[in-house]
């Protein structure tokens, strides 16, 4: 293929806590990346496609790419928040220059990029949870369907638990602990404090007291460890259900999935199976099926 008809490949993130973009070419030699702010639905449509915009034209920059090579490049990008109703149609409607263009879900992205866009599925145990995979041309999902009435075993539930048992503990309802001390000690040791706190907060504002938990769990603190092993039970449940809807391997990924899984059943963590790529390795992925699929 001559130069002039070389395809390029250009896989975006795009997550709530920053978007990543990378350019390949045909062969997957990187030539220029890029990175932007938070990326989601939930910033509305123009607000997430400035940021993935702000990643992706970063990285053209880098690898040097001007008009010619920019419609000569297939895009694919991994986004969170597309299950909102009409946001994946609505991103399609926007103008681009490029060969093509494809979204999928950030988890889908990461989902395709642990498994090199094999069969497989994909726990994710962050800030919230999740279980999405592939699996002979089925879609599998379990859970995440959002904080507080799903992500069991995630960091925001993690804190919400550590909230609940601390207001038990200073009612004298159960034992203080050390670490429900220490979240009551957030709220001035005061009960409506901790309301004013819930009236206001997020999953992340949850998910924040999730490394407290952990180390205190690991410290011997038995209402930590209550609530570390609850939530190691909750994920044990999502990899077991991926396999017994056919996924052939799961992975866990998020930013809790190192500190939880000595928590995890031994059964579980001998199943589980390092992830082959990243979540901008996915996108770049679902850039090259468009290619095939022409």
């Amino acid at each position: 293929m001559t130069a002039g008809t070389e395809r390029f490949f250009l896989g975006v993130d795009g997550g709530g806590t920053g978007c990543r973009a990378r350019i390949e070419d045909q062969s997957g030699s990187v030539l220029g990346q890029g990175l932007s702010g938070p990326a989601t639905t939930r910033l509305g449509i123009e607000e997430a496609w400035a940021s993935i915009s702000r990643a992706f034209n970063a990285a053209f920059d880098e690898a040097g790419f001007g008009s010619d090579e920019i419609a000569r490049t297939h895009v694919g990008i991994g986004l969170a928040g597309t299950g909102r109703k009409g946001s994946v149609e609505a991103l399609k409607a926007i103008p681009h220059r490029f060969a093509s263009i494809d979204f999928v879900s950030d988890g889908m992205g990461a989902c395709l990029g642990a498994h090199s866009g094999r069969d497989g599925a994909i726990v994710i145990a962050g800030t919230g949870s999740i279980g999405l995979g592939f699996a002979e041309g089925r879609s599998l999902r379990v859970g995440g369907y959002g904080f507080p009435i799903s992500d069991e075993g995630s960091g925001a539930d993690l804190g919400l638990k550590a909230v609940q048992l601390a207001l038990r503990a200073h009612d004298g309802r159960i034992e203080k602990t050390a670490l429900l001390i220490e979240v009551m000690q957030r709220f001035q040791n005061d009960p409506f404090e901790a309301i004013a706190w819930m009236d206001r907060s997020s999953a992340t504002d949850y998910a924040s007291l999730a490394p407290m938990v952990m180390r205190h769990a690991d410290q011997g603190d038995s209402a930590g460890r209550r609530i570390v092993q609850s939530a190691a039970e909750q994920i044990d449940t999502l990899v077991r259900t991926l396999f017994d809807q056919g996924a052939p391997r799961v992975t866990l990924l998020g930013g809790l999935s190192s500190p939880l899984e000595a928590w995890l059943a031994p059964d579980v963590r001998r199943r589980l199976k390092p992830a082959d790529g990243d979540a901008v390795s996915g996108a770049i992925i679902l850039a090259r099926q468009a290619v095939k699929a022409s």
